[in-house]
């Protein structure tokens, strides 16, 4: 049976994946490095169905040219929602900059930024972005 890509349905998974985020920020706690909350989500989403894939390069092809510049994402669930982690103060402008980059340049319809250094991940600690992609996915 094939899923069909719907708003509904990358919503959903994006709800798991900030769901699951928090889940490993109440039992680790903020301090630790981004790798070892990369190590710890991707654990928790694969255990309950999900297919991620961990820093990944990313193609750039500038007019013909093939470009090997060492872009990487964190993670990608579902082949659909890029996943950025930081463990940083706060996110400034330039990892919102980032995460539309890898979107677009992998045509993927949602990015969500998630900040383990911070008290509360729900209220503080996560940012969603949609693009054109997500825009023109049939709502249900």
């Amino acid at each position: 049976m094939t899923t069909v890509i719907t708003q509904k349905y990358v919503n959903e998974i994006s709800h798991a994946i900030i769901g699951y985020a928090i889940e490993v920020h109440k039992e680790l706690g903020p301090g630790l490095l981004e790798s070892i909350y990369e190590k710890c989500l991707a654990h928790l989403l694969q255990i309950n169905g999900y297919t991620v894939s961990r820093q990944h390069t990313i193609p750039l092809n500038f007019r013909g040219l093939e470009l090997e510049c060492g872009l990487r994402f964190d993670m990608l669930v579902n082949d659909l929602i890029i996943v950025e982690l930081k463990t940083v103060d706060s996110f400034v402008p330039i990892h919102e900059t980032q995460l539309f980059s890898y979107l677009r340049l992998l045509k993927k319809p949602k990015g969500i930024l998630i900040n383990f250094n911070c008290i509360n991940i729900f209220k503080e600690g996560q940012k969603t972005f949609v693009t054109d992609h997500f825009r023109r996915l049939p709502i249900e």
